[in-house]
């Protein structure tokens, strides 16, 4: 017995040992699966992983003003690639993790319709939009709006979100009666379980490609390497898509 419990001591303190902590950046869409991703990861390896998320364009300004990031999983493709190209990404750690979806959703049963034809019609109050100059879904959102020429029309009815997140609060809550989400936000398993939701064609709008990318700070952070290996594996994919994420 006391050889056991010995060499389970050892096994413990080794793994304590090489178990490390990285920070990751996340863009707000991305929140749900990330926590179920860190619950995965840290059984297979022992790192922590602490999440921060918020709106791609303000997690790229407090990684521009030193914010301590190891990782950054965004929103877009293009902030990954202006940070590698600006000395705050590792080059060549540059990937897709998903590629999101749109969806107008509303959490009255039968108040959306599965065609978008609501927002034509215009029997609402408020409209929740994520800010469009900070998050990918917000700029997909009004080329959808362009595309149905509904922008100025429905311009008054807005409600902004600073980031997704928020977006998401201002329609749970009933501030707005519908609001154009990240699938992520409301699919579960497949599944939207509950309100009524249009997913929004991906013709009508650029594809939403999300990036993941290696920053300076986590350079030499086996644990943020692994990470992003982590992050590519078959199972944390299948998981991702259960998300409505493609």
């Amino acid at each position: 017995m006391t050889i056991a419990r010995d060499v389970w001591l050892w096994v413990l303190l080794i793994s304590s040992a090489t178990a490390d902590e990285i920070q990751v950046a996340v863009a707000a869409n991305f929140s749900a699966p990330a926590q179920k991703i860190v619950e995965t990861f840290t059984a297979a390896t022992g790192h922590k992983v602490a999440l921060s998320a918020g709106s791609t364009g303000k997690l790229y300004a407090q990684i521009k003003n030193g914010a301590p990031f190891d990782v950054l999983l965004s929103a877009d493709a293009q902030t990954p690639a202006k940070l590698e190209t600006e000395g705050f990404g590792v080059s060549g750690s540059r990937f897709v993790y998903a590629t999101g979806r749109l969806v107008l959703w509303s959490r009255r049963a039968g108040w959306v319709d599965d065609q978008g034809e609501v927002l034509g019609k215009g029997a609402f109050e408020h409209l929740a939009i994520a800010d469009p100059k900070l998050a990918p879904y917000g700029a997909a959102a009004m080329e959808v709006l362009e595309k149905r020429n509904l922008v100025e029309r429905l311009r008054p009815k807005f409600v902004q979100g600073e980031n997704i997140a928020q977006t998401h609060q201002f329609v749970t809550s009933g501030s707005a009666e519908l609001g154009f989400l990240a699938l992520s936000q409301v699919m579960r398993e497949g599944k939207i379980p509950e309100g009524s939701a249009w997913i929004v064609p991906a013709g009508l709008h650029r594809p939403i490609l999300q990036e993941a990318v290696l920053l300076e700070k986590g350079r030499d952070n086996p644990a943020a390497r692994a990470w992003l290996d982590h992050l590519r594996a078959p199972a944390t994919r299948a998981m991702i898509a259960t998300f409505g994420y493609e």
